[in-house]
C-alpha cells in the first residue's frame, strides 16, 4: 500500500529488522488516538503561527518576518526528516515539527495577508473544507483507494516535486519555470492541478493510517500518522495560498 506523502509509504508499518507488519496486543495504534494526536499537532501549528503572526505590525515589520520564515522552514524540514527516518521518535519530534512549521506558516501567511487582505482565512477555510469533504467521501466509500488511484497520485506527486526541485536548481543560474508563480492562465491551471494532487494525498494518508490500525501497529505510530497528515495539510494550505494569490492578483 503506497501513499504519495513521503512520510507514509508501503514500509511505514513494517518492522525494519524482520520486514513483518507490526502486531502488538498492548498499546496498539488506534484511529481515535491518531485523530486526537492530529488535533493536538494542529493546535501546536496554530500556536507557532500565532507567535510569528504577532510579530507582524504592518509593512515596517516585514524584515522581522523573513528570519522567521527561514528558521521555521529549516527547523521543520530537519524535524520532518528525523521523524521520517526515526519513526520511534515521533512522540517528540512530531510536536516540535508542528511548532516549527507553525512559525513558518504564520510568518509567510502574514506576508501574504499584507498584500492580499483576507486571503489567509480563505485559504484556511478551503483547506479544512477540502479535508472534511474528502474524509466524508472516503469514509462513506464514495472514494475508493485502488491500486490505479494510488499509483496515479504517487506519480503525480513525484512529478510536482521534480518540477519544484528543477525550478529551484535553475534559480541558481538565473532561470526558472515562470508558470509556477505566474498569475497567467497556465500558472493558475498549474496551481489548480497541484492543489488537487495535494488534496488527493489526504485520501491516501487516510487509507494508510487505516491500514496501520488494522495491522496493529505500535502506539507511537499514532504520532507518526498524525505527523504525516499535518505534513499534507500544510502543503495543501500553502498551495491554496499560492492559488488564491494568483487569482486575486488578476483582479
Amino acid at each position: 500500500m503506497q501513499s504519495g506523502n513521503p512520510a507514509l509509504n508501503k514500509n511505514t508499518f513494517l518492522d525494519a529488522a524482520s520486514g513483518a507488519v507490526f502486531s502488538r496486543d498492548d498499546g496498539a495504534m488506534s484511529l481515535n488516538g491518531t485523530v486526537n494526536k492530529t488535533g493536538l499537532l494542529l493546535v501546536l501549528v496554530v500556536v507557532g503561527a500565532m507567535f510569528s503572526w504577532s510579530r507582524f505590525a504592518g509593512p515596517a515589520s516585514l524584515p522581522a518576518l523573513g528570519p522567521l520564515v527561514l528558521a521555521g522552514a529549516l527547523a521543520g524540514f530537519v524535524l520532518a526528516m528525523l521523524t521520517a527516518f526515526k519513526q520511534t521518535w515521533a512522540p517528540v519530534t512530531a510536536p516540535l515539527y508542528a511548532l516549527a512549521e507553525g512559525v513558518f506558516v504564520g510568518a509567510l501567511s502574514a506576508i501574504f495577508e499584507m498584500r492580499y487582505p483576507g486571503i489567509v482565512m480563505q485559504a484556511v477555510a478551503l483547506t479544512f473544507g477540502t479535508m472534511a469533504v474528502l474524509l466524508l467521501g472516503y469514509r462513506s466509500g464514495l472514494i475508493r483507494v485502488t491500486d490505479k488511484f494510488r499509483a496515479g497520485v504517487v506519480a503525480a506527486t513525484g512529478g510536482v516535486l521534480l518540477v519544484y526541485l528543477a525550478s529551484f536548481v535553475m534559480g541558481f543560474f538565473g532561470h526558472s519555470f515562470g508558470f509556477i508563480g505566474a498569475s497567467s492562465g497556465i500558472g493558475i491551471l498549474f496551481s489548480l492541478a497541484v492543489v488537487a494532487i495535494a488534496a488527493l494525498n489526504l485520501v491516501l494518508d487516510f487509507d494508510m493510517i487505516e491500514q496501520g490500525v488494522h495491522a496493529g501497529a505500535p502506539k507511537y505510530m499514532e504520532w507518526y500518522g498524525a505527523f504525516a497528515l499535518v505534513v499534507t495539510l500544510v502543503w495543501l494550505y500553502l498551495e491554496m495560498l499560492r492559488l488564491l494569490s494568483k487569482l486575486q492578483s488578476r483582479n
